[in-house]
């Protein structure tokens, strides 16, 4: 392999670099499209693998130009399936498996597959939920091999030993793949992405030499995110492309399991989604030296609470250790980044203005950032709050079969994110909330990091605007439950709230990146989809 070439399509990355010696890959468990495979993979393991599928995928009846549709559980092969596809000039969508059958459907029916991949476990629950994934010019693929669970269905097995078709990529300007947006507020967007626009664009903030932050030849890097989003594949590319020594692949993101990798494999970065750092909290003390060896922590899809990064800072016994934090959209992919030391962590423990709603500066080279009022569009002075715009190269194509609903967004060139923010006078960006779920006067972000900084106890927090009334904290518990007075000491200073609504951990709605579906979350909780946002750039 040429040290220079770094493919743009998805297609051409594992066989361009099928020849590298580094990084080896370690998985949490055998991917799901191979369980017979193991736990261990060279770059050239993987680079055969994309080709054996795309030649199942082709004997499938995938041929270039269709559309394939991946769901299935959480694991860096989706992003193989992806490549497959990719790789003879199909448009792949990857399509995480925690969406409600009847919200599949929809999202097929918007899609239109040639082909649906899937879990047995996602057209098992279809089955039972009386919901038709697909129409008959779909052809199933039943990755565990249970063909009684769709009509005319094929299991991936079955499929073995077809033949490798010869690479055919689409250009660098059309359609490469479909992710799509988290899903809080309803049936999730497709996201469509070029070459250009996620691998030409959205890889740069991967590969540049960030201090503390990029990646050195020695290191192990340890991922745990939703290897349905965007970040999968320009995540993936980072590695191939400025390689660890070693990579290791969390799909699941069960305490126990992942506390015994991290301890046999001692990452030096780790990567997780905020709620997965959240739900691993406690693993800073039962097993702290799974961290020990963490210099940069990394997070992306969603707010990180200081209480959160505090415990994992303080388990590294590193002497500098660093936390990234990247902001971003599935549509714009990263935006800013904020960099915090523990130093500044510890410094702001016990403050209002949590440190972790300061998600930094665009990133160089990429991103432009403006921050405007909503009605008039016109900038406003730092300071003041407004709706947060974002000019970028890496800006997606459009939302497949809703391009009036991608158009809406486009301002004059700038993209309307549908988040609030306030920029400052050095230009660092602070988060306020989604405009759909804005309080007035105050922000919902801020007061659950509060929250979850009073209360050692509470593991979850999310604060819903109330237009009928107070705003309502939901809250998880870990122990037995609140008394008045400490629900008094925790909100002493501020804004007056609604007592707490206390549900177990797991009863949170949650995405395929672990965020809570606040829509569905306000529905169960308040009877109601009342906010005090429009909800028009959702």
């Amino acid at each position: 392999m040429k040290k220079n070439l770094r493919p743009k399509n998805l297609g051409a990355l594992f066989e361009a670099y099928a020849d590298a010696d580094v990084p080896a890959w370690h998985l949490d468990r055998p991917f799901d499209i191979a369980p017979g495979a193991g736990r261990q993979y060279t770059v050239a393991r993987m680079a055969e693998l994309v080709a054996d599928m795309s030649g199942r995928l082709a004997l499938a009846g995938l041929r270039r130009g269709d559309r394939l549709a991946i769901v299935k559980e959480n694991h860096h092969d989706v992003v193989l399936l992806a490549a497959a596809a990719a790789r003879i000039g199909a448009l792949p969508a990857m399509i995480s498996a925690t969406n409600a059958p009847d919200v599949l459907a929809k999202m097929m029916e918007r899609f239109a597959p040639r082909v649906l991949i899937a879990s047995d476990s996602v057209l098992a629950a279809a089955v039972k939920a009386g919901v038709l994934l697909t129409g008959p010019d779909t052809q199933v693929v039943a990755i565990e091999g249970d063909t009684s669970l769709a009509p005319d269905a094929v299991g991936l097995a079955d499929l073995a030993g077809a033949d490798v078709p010869a690479m055919s990529l689409r250009p660098n300007d059309e359609p490469m793949i479909c992710t799509h947006t988290s899903g809080t507020t309803g049936i999730p967007k497709l996201v469509v992405h070029s070459p250009n626009t996620l691998l030409g664009v959205l890889t740069k903030l991967e590969t540049m030499p960030i201090p503390g932050l990029a990646v050195r030849p020695d290191d192990v890097f340890a991922s745990c995110i939703a290897f349905v989003h965007g970040r999968a594949i320009t995540w993936t590319f980072a590695q191939l492309a400025r390689p660890p020594q070693k990579v290791v692949v969390l799909g699941g993101s069960e305490p126990e399991t992942a506390a015994e990798l991290l301890a046999e494999h001692r990452p030096t970065i780790l990567e997780a989604c905020p709620n997965i750092y959240q739900r691993w909290e406690p693993l800073t003390e039962s097993h702290p030296g799974a961290f020990r060896r963490v210099r940069a922590f990394l997070n992306t899809f969603d707010a990180i609470h200081p209480p959160t990064v505090r415990k994992f800072m303080e388990a590294s016994h590193v002497k500098r250790p660093v936390w990234g934090q990247v902001w971003g959209q599935s549509e714009t992919g990263p935006v800013a980044m904020a960099i915090y030391s523990r130093d500044k962590i510890r410094k702001n423990q016990g403050a209002l203005d949590p440190v972790t709603n300061v998600v930094g500066r665009p990133v160089p080279f990429v991103t432009q950032v403006r921050v405007v009022d909503p009605t008039t569009r016109k900038p406003v002075p730092a300071g003041q709050q407004g709706v947060v715009l974002v000019r970028t190269k890496g800006r997606c194509l459009t939302y497949l079969g809703e391009d009036d609903r991608h158009r809406e967004k486009d301002w004059n060139g700038w993209w309307n994110t549908g988040d609030m923010g306030v920029r400052s006078r050095t230009g660092n960006l602070r988060i306020v909330d989604r405009e759909v779920d804005l309080i007035p006067g105050i922000s919902g972000i801020e007061l659950e990091s509060i929250l979850l900084e009073r209360l050692d106890r509470v593991t979850e927090v999310i604060v819903l605007g109330n237009p009928s009334g107070l705003p309502v904290p939901v809250i998880s518990l870990a122990g037995p439950d609140l008394t008045d007075q400490e629900w008094a000491a925790a909100t002493r200073g501020l804004p007056e709230l609604a007592a707490p609504h206390v549900i177990a951990w797991e009863d949170f709605p949650r995405t395929g990146t672990w965020k809570v579906r606040r829509h569905d979350l306000r529905q169960r909780v308040l009877q109601s989809q009342e906010t005090f946002g429009t909800g028009r750039w959702t």
